[in-house]
């Protein structure tokens, strides 16, 4: 555009050409008139839906449509696109009689088949499945969870839509049944955060309100594509611009959606666009420690931090300001991929802002290093005080409706309700409340589940949501290890890929209600740890699903039938009041109970003017050492990435924010160019965990990087890469580039 008719326009704004005509950009107005081809057959269900719901997408947190950081109108294509798994019809049960047509489909293919009508059953030698009664279900799974022990048994839940009172009752019927082996998709995600925010802060989530990015003089992303994971939060981006907010992003790639986005309900930005990203610092692969060590050792160096928060409300300080001296220049420039003027830029950012919100995602957690990086995080928040006071906070933000409740309200294999740690006190504390022994030895975690079955030391996995088989990484060898398990129960709205793995003995397909489908009402928690109440919704579509709290605790009553009457539950109005008496901070759970009720556990800040739950009232610094990759003649780095999906639920074969399809390699202009390859060209990335196919696509990342979609891309990531305490896998891997040769 030329300077002139740029001048016209506001800082923020990207161009005066409407509506990012000829632009790379998604179209939200076509994402509503799909949602309504889709829905049509049960629209006025949908429209409930959308007027009273809360979203089952990511964890922003709305009622209806709107939320509590501004006043208007909040709608995203995610939630549009997830809006069909509540009214679609059941299908035909004779579709799955033959299971090896049904393996051959994709994930789209077979959600689209519909919701799952009835319990079904596979045993082994069976060609497909065949209906049984809810009873002879149940009776099966208790059967077999009594041969097998809680020694020999899993459950997992994933976070899809799955709200707090579910989390709540399943943990306790399978705490009731002897077992700690309960675990959810938190684990995968957030889980490096969760575990260094309670070590140095004390606390185990978002410190902040998203109101604070709309206060702060910087937002800083790491690590986070908020644009294409949570893209209502571009309209708190363009109002927080507007006010003067600078807005940084870290990350492996200049994300397209983090440069500009058309926010559609901001009629400014919905014809000339909102400029996002202030200032990108395109880092290695790996390369955050480094970067924000850099950063630090620079505002060390020339007094650019607070010194005063410093000395009155932390510990550690000298080691870590001693441990950042000794690191050398050359190392964080190879460890970070920039040089040290560059560091100097974001420590100079950092020194101007008064306040100020760290924002971070899936870049920053799945490394083997994820819970180091999130210390780092931690570091630069303490160094200028942006902790406890108003536009300023640490905000690990969750791609998850369901997510950030889930460990916290105990399905967590090694925390218990209340995110306490699994141990002899805090069970026999719970074993008072509840009236039966807790087990006091922590559980398998998700990715140590599958470990144990490829053992063999798994006789039954009951799978709530979830698709261990897209989601974990090395899907080969996760499929042999479902294949040993023989007992496998699936409880979904539809089907999945992991579902038609052959049964070693048997294989029990279950139909899961919805949120809305819930009678009573249920809750979620966002990311700002709003506790927010979800009400039932006429117009259900499945009759014979059944929630998986009640399904569980169901089977525990079978199992033991001698504290049967301590689990009941008349309703979630009294799972609610049970959590408010477990879970001291969630009081306030048990007055929710119609569409807009809501609380935030902790107020909108956390550590409230720098004082901490720790020991000593004060927040440790940790120092965190960078690593440095070396890549071997003719490999890259690889990261794999989201695009148009919702954890592995890939919604389109085209991501409309960068224009990539599903088989794209991300690669620079410089890496294309020593490969001798061209845009378009295939390719392979093979190492010794697999090989993925795929096609160069020209992106602005690091060379000696590449980006392929996930979970596409898992079939050449390492199973056995995962954090120390967290035990989160590293979705990130080493692989040598070959041409394809055509045949």
């Amino acid at each position: 555009m030329a300077p002139f008719l740029r001048s016209l326009l506001p800082s923020h704004l990207v161009s005066l050409k409407p509506f990012g005509l000829g632009e790379q950009r998604p179209n939200n107005y076509l994402e509503i008139w799909k949602a309504i081809v889709e829905n049509r057959r049960n629209l006025g269900h949908a429209t409930r839906i959308i007027r009273e719901g809360v979203c089952d997408g990511c964890a922003l947190g709305t009622s209806g449509l709107h939320d509590w950081t501004m006043d208007g109108v909040h709608l995203c294509n995610i939630r549009l696109r997830l809006l069909r798994l509540n009214t679609m019809p059941p299908f035909d049960p004779r579709l799955t009689s033959d299971a090896a047509s049904l393996a051959q489909k994709r994930g789209n293919e077979l959600r689209d088949l519909g919701r799952i009508p009835c319990p079904l059953i596979r045993r082994r030698g069976d060609s497909g499945f065949a209906r049984l009664s809810w009873d002879d279900a149940l009776g099966l799974i208790a059967d077999r969870v009594c041969q097998a022990g809680p020694e020999r048994s899993a459950y997992y839940l994933t976070s899809r839509g799955i709200p707090n009172e579910t989390y709540y009752a399943v943990q306790k019927a399978v705490r009731a049944m002897g077992c700690n082996s309960i675990d959810n998709a938190a684990r995968v995600c957030h889980s490096p955060s969760t575990t260094v925010l309670k070590q140095m802060l004390g606390v185990g989530a978002t410190t902040c309100s998203y109101r604070d990015w709309m206060d702060a003089d910087v937002v800083v992303f790491i690590g986070s594509n908020v644009a294409n994971n949570q893209p209502v939060a571009t309209k708190y981006l363009h109002y927080a611009k507007k006010r003067g907010a600078k807005v940084v992003t870290i990350n492996t790639y200049r994300e397209p959606g983090m440069e500009r986005y058309w926010v559609p309900s901001v009629p400014s930005s919905a014809i000339f666009g909102t400029r996002i990203t202030d200032r990108f610092h395109i880092i290695t692969p790996g390369g955050d420690v480094a970067f924000l060590n850099g950063a630090m050792k620079h505002m060390l160096e020339n007094g650019w931090y607070e010194a005063s928060f410093v000395a009155a409300h932390t510990t550690g300080f000298d080691d870590f300001a001693q441990d950042l001296r000794d690191q050398s220049w050359e190392l964080l420039e190879r460890g970070s991929g920039v040089p040290r003027a560059e560091m100097e830029a974001f420590a100079k950012t950092m020194k101007a802002a008064r306040s100020g919100v760290l924002v971070w995602s899936m870049g920053i957690t799945q490394h083997q290093v994820g819970e180091d990086n999130v210390r780092a995080i931690v570091n630069l928040a303490l160094l200028k005080g942006f902790v406890g006071r108003d536009g300023c906070g640490l905000m690990p933000i969750r791609g998850h409706s369901g997510v950030q409740g889930g460990a916290e309200m105990g399905a967590y294999s090694t925390a218990l309700p209340g995110g306490l740690p699994v141990n002899a006190e805090n069970c026999g504390r719970l074993s008072d409340a509840w009236g039966f022994d807790v087990p006091t030895a922590p559980g398998w975690t998700a990715p140590q589940m599958i470990d144990a079955a490829a053992r063999g030391d798994i006789d039954v996995l009951v799978s709530m949501g979830g698709n261990f088989l897209e989601v974990l990484p090395d899907p080969g060898y996760v499929r042999g290890a479902l294949a040993r398990i023989p007992l496998r129960v699936h409880h979904d709205i539809v089907l999945s890929s992991q579902m038609l793995v052959d049964p070693a003995d048997c294989v029990l397909v279950l139909p899961a209600t919805t949120r809305y489908e819930i009678e009573g009402g249920v809750t979620e928690t966002s990311t700002e740890r709003r506790v927010i109440f979800s009400p039932f919704i006429e117009g259900g579509t499945s009759h014979q699903a059944r929630s998986e709290g009640d399904v569980l605790l169901e089977v525990a009553r079978r199992v033991r039938p001698d504290i049967a009457d301590r689990l009941r539950f008349d309703g979630t109005a009294h799972i609610r009041r049970e959590i408010a008496e477990i879970i001291p901070h969630y009081r306030g759970i048990e007055t929710l109970a119609k569409a807009g009720d809501q609380f935030q556990y902790g107020g909108s800040h956390l550590c409230r003017d720098g004082v901490f739950p720790t020991a000593n009232g004060r927040a440790g610094f940790a120092a965190v050492k960078p690593t440095v990759v070396e890549l071997p003649e003719g490999c890259v780095e690889v990261t794999t990435r989201r695009g148009k999906q919702f954890n592995s639920m890939v919604q389109e074969d085209r991501d409309a924010i960068t224009g990539a399809s599903r088989d794209a390699i991300f690669m620079s202009t410089e890496d294309i160019a020593r490969f001798g390859l061209r845009r378009g060209d295939e390719i392979l990335l093979r190492n010794e965990v697999g090989e993925y196919r795929g096609r160069v696509f020209t992106a602005r990342v690091k060379p000696g990087s590449v980006q392929v979609h996930y979970p596409e891309g898992n079939v050449i990531i390492e199973r056995g890469a995962r954090a120390p305490l967290s035990d989160i896998p590293d979705y990130n891997a080493i692989a040598r580039v070959e041409r394809v040769v055509p045949p």
